[in-house]
């Protein structure tokens, strides 16, 4: 019987149409799909419990020998909107920021921000569950994914970390990629392209099996507007410019 590949995958909006064709065409035999959110799919990829996970870029380093082996990624081209700071004060008045625990990705790009272009320093906060409750003052706080989408009405400043990148360096950003750290078949890779490219050419029936209850943001807009889904070159030197920033801190 043909190897079963362990395939890690976040359980975020933004990564439905890449899951589609793993979940529902005959694809789905040749794998054993687990969902979870970024830090705890990077955590099991660095424990060898998976061969493939779509894992926040910045434990890329962390690997003995990383490798991107999808052509798919989770990226923007500038606002991303479900990755932002969120505040109740305007960005010069803020003192405290919390992190979500849910990404290294997000929380690394949160500091260099801060720090190289938004020119702050302020006090980091390891924030654990109902940490969204606590900002209010001049306490900030980092938040990802669906929670971040759902809290874009609820703050009176929002700062995407997407659009921030792409102002500060002229680049998109990639905050998550399908890496593995040991050889994948190319027949196997090929397959899994194809089953990650059938929903991003199929949006409408990625959104049809969205419940309501789920769809607080204008999900075509989400995905064609500010998730990009492409790894092009652009993208690629964006990606190399932050690991090398992160490296150097």
């Amino acid at each position: 019987m043909d190897k079963r590949w362990r395939i890690g995958a976040v359980s975020y909006l933004n990564t439905r149409p890449l899951l589609l064709g793993m979940e529902q065409s005959p694809f789905k035999e040749r794998i054993d799909l687990v969902k979870s959110y970024p830090a705890q799919i990077a955590q099991a990829l660095l424990d060898d419990r998976i061969d493939i996970g779509l894992v926040p870029v910045a434990i890329m380093p962390l690997l003995s020998s990383p490798q991107i082996v999808s052509k798919y990624v989770i990226g923007s081209e500038g606002e991303v909107a479900s990755v932002a700071l969120f505040s109740q004060v305007p960005m010069e008045q803020i003192e405290r920021v919390y992190l979500d625990y849910q990404s290294k990705t997000s929380v690394a790009l949160a500091k260099v921000l801060l720090t190289q272009y938004w020119k702050k320093e302020v006090e980091f906060m390891e924030a654990t569950e109902g940490y969204i409750n606590e900002i209010s003052g001049t306490t900030a706080g980092v938040i990802i994914g669906d929670r971040a989408l759902a809290s874009l009405s609820h703050f009176e400043h929002i700062y995407d970390l997407g659009l921030a990148w792409k102002q500060h360096t002229g680049l998109p950003f990639v905050f998550a990629a399908w890496v593995a750290n040991k050889p994948i078949p190319a027949d196997f890779m090929e397959a899994f392209d194809l089953a990650n490219g059938y929903g991003l050419s199929h949006l409408d029936e990625v959104i049809a099996l969205i419940p309501a209850s789920e769809q607080v943001y204008d999900l075509h807009k989400y995905y064609t507007q500010n998730i990009s889904y492409d790894l092009t070159q652009e993208k690629r030197e964006g990606l190399e410019k932050f690991l090398e920033i992160i490296k150097n801190k």
